[in-house]
C-alpha cells in the first residue's frame, strides 16, 4: 500500500504536468476564441452593382492578426475575418496552421479592393503579399470571390474600416 502523502504528491505532479502540457510552448501564442473578437457586418458592392454582405470577425490588434483563422476547420458562407491596420503598408500573409483555403482581398484605404489572392493553399508557408500598400485584408472562404463576382476595383463598406479620416475605428 502506498503512503497517503506519496499518493497526494503523485496526484499533484500529474496536475502540474497536465497544466504545463496545455500551456503554449515558448514562442507559441495563446489562442483566443473567435467569439471574443469584435464583429461587424461588411458589404461589398461589385462593379456589376450587386451587394454582398458578410459577418466578419475583426482582427484589430497584433495578437488577433497573428492568430487569424488558424485551426478553423470550416468557414460558413458569408463569414470572414477583416484585418485592419492603422495606416497603409505593404502586407504579407501566410497560411501556417490555416486548415482551409481562403480568398484574401487586399483593401486600399478608400475601401477599394486592390488585389485578390484566390484559393490560397492551406498550411502553406508561402508568403502572400499585397502588390501595393493597403489598409486592410479580408479573408473569405476559398472561391467566394469568384463565385460572387468580386473583383479588384469593387468597393468594401464596413464600420471597422473607417476610410473618411484615414484611420481605423472598431465599433
Amino acid at each position: 500500500m502506498m503512503p497517503r502523502t506519496a499518493g497526494f504528491a503523485g496526484i499533484v505532479a500529474i496536475f502540474v504536468a497536465l497544466a504545463l502540457h496545455t500551456r503554449p510552448a515558448a514562442g507559441q501564442m495563446a489562442m483566443e476564441p473567435l467569439s471574443a473578437f469584435a464583429q461587424s457586418v461588411l458589404s461589398i458592392k461589385t462593379s456589376a452593382g450587386n451587394v454582398h454582405q458578410f459577418n466578419v470577425w475583426i482582427a484589430d490588434r497584433a495578437s488577433r492578426q497573428e492568430q487569424g483563422l488558424m485551426f478553423v476547420r470550416q468557414l460558413e458562407a458569408h463569414r470572414g475575418m477583416l484585418f485592419v491596420y492603422p495606416r497603409d503598408r505593404q502586407l504579407s500573409m501566410w497560411m501556417k496552421n490555416t486548415l482551409i483555403p481562403l480568398d484574401m482581398l487586399f483593401i486600399r484605404a478608400d475601401g477599394t479592393i486592390s488585389h485578390i489572392a484566390a484559393r490560397t493553399t492551406p498550411q502553406s508557408l508561402q508568403i502572400i503579399s499585397s502588390p501595393q500598400p493597403v489598409r486592410a485584408v479580408l479573408e473569405l472562404e476559398g472561391g467566394a470571390a469568384e463565385l460572387l463576382g468580386i473583383q479588384p476595383g469593387d468597393k468594401i463598406f464596413c464600420d471597422a474600416l473607417d476610410v473618411r479620416a484615414g484611420t481605423k475605428a472598431v465599433r
